[in-house]
């Protein structure tokens, strides 16, 4: 039996949830959690309190939490490199860094000559090991989530950082606020979040979804994919299958890979951000607000293609 913690609005999304599973809250006492990211071989998760300057750490061997992280520099997105490293998005340092294997931080990229990134807020790395971000305002527009500060760019951008060269580049420029973003199972695709209605009444609050070139490296095309009905769609990932679970206002959004919302995973708390983990990657770990909660699905967080296999 389908429990009261899921909404089947289409079908397909019964084939993706299972009878008899309720949503976990795992943990709660954070301002506002975001930034989760999953690590198999300790079988832990870290997220963020950004607001509280630290990152936390979910054990999932007895349940226990910890602070992994203070001060964190404001940290919100994470991810793992090809290596198992960890990436942050820093609001308070204006960048993206990445923890070594023996602890160590390291700048990797903080703007170019002369000007400084906004506040990064959301990254991702591609099996060619590119780092792909977002870089909105909200770190930088008062002292809650980082150091309020003017803008040194011409505007709030998607970013990609060239892992030989360390060559940033712009590859999307149309945005106002962009946030969660996140490839395809086979990277043919990004999806863009535009979150532009935090900061004007009539602003964006949409999905796109872009064509990614043969080479990997520049963007085309960028249609609405879908449209937030409740709230905002921040952070997201996909599936094997390429769905897309997003977060909401009222809870998890899923989409089939058409845009047609399936189904949502009801939330009592605004969802800021998801990761897939567990041993078999059928776990989605939730940031929402005050709390990290999880549920598991019938289905498994995607991973990267081998390096230089791409399905065309």
């Amino acid at each position: 039996m389908i429990t009261d913690s899921f909404d089947i609005i289409d079908e397909r999304f019964a084939a993706l949830v299972l009878g008899n599973v309720h949503l976990e809250r795992l943990h709660t006492g954070c301002r506002w959690s975001e930034g989760p990211a999953y690590f198999a071989g300790g079988r832990y998760l870290l997220w963020s309190d950004i607001p509280s300057d630290r990152v936390l750490r979910w054990d999932e061997t007895d349940g226990s939490v910890s602070v992994f992280q203070s001060p964190s520099f404001y940290a919100n997105g994470h991810t793992l490199d090809r290596e198992g490293r960890l990436l942050a998005c820093e609001h308070g340092g204006r960048c993206i860094s990445r923890y070594e294997h023996d602890g160590s931080r390291r700048v990797l990229t903080a703007g170019g000559e002369g000007w400084r990134l906004n506040s990064p807020n959301d990254v991702i790395v591609k099996s060619d090991g590119s780092v792909w971000f977002t870089d909105p305002s909200y770190g930088i527009d008062s002292d809650y989530e980082g150091h309020a500060a003017p803008h040194e760019t011409d505007g709030c951008h998607v970013w990609r950082l060239d892992p030989e060269s360390g060559r940033l580049t712009a590859v999307a420029t149309d945005f106002q606020q962009p946030n969660g973003l996140a490839f395809s199972p086979d990277e043919q695709l990004l999806y863009v979040a535009d979150t532009g209605a935090s900061h004007s009444r009539n602003g964006h609050r949409h999905i796109r979804r872009f064509s990614v070139s043969p080479d990997g490296e520049t963007l085309s095309g960028g249609e609405v994919f879908a449209e937030c009905g409740v709230g905002l769609h921040d952070g997201f990932r996909l599936d094997t299958h390429g769905n897309l679970w997003v977060s909401a206002a009222d809870g998890v959004h899923c989409y089939a890979d058409d845009g047609v919302l399936i189904g949502k995973i009801n939330v009592p708390e605004v969802v800021s951000n998801v990761c897939f983990g567990g041993i078999k990657r059928n776990r989605l770990f939730i940031c929402a607000t005050t709390s990290l909660y999880s549920v598991y699905v019938k289905t498994a967080g995607a991973l990267r293609p081998a390096r230089g296999v791409q399905a065309r």
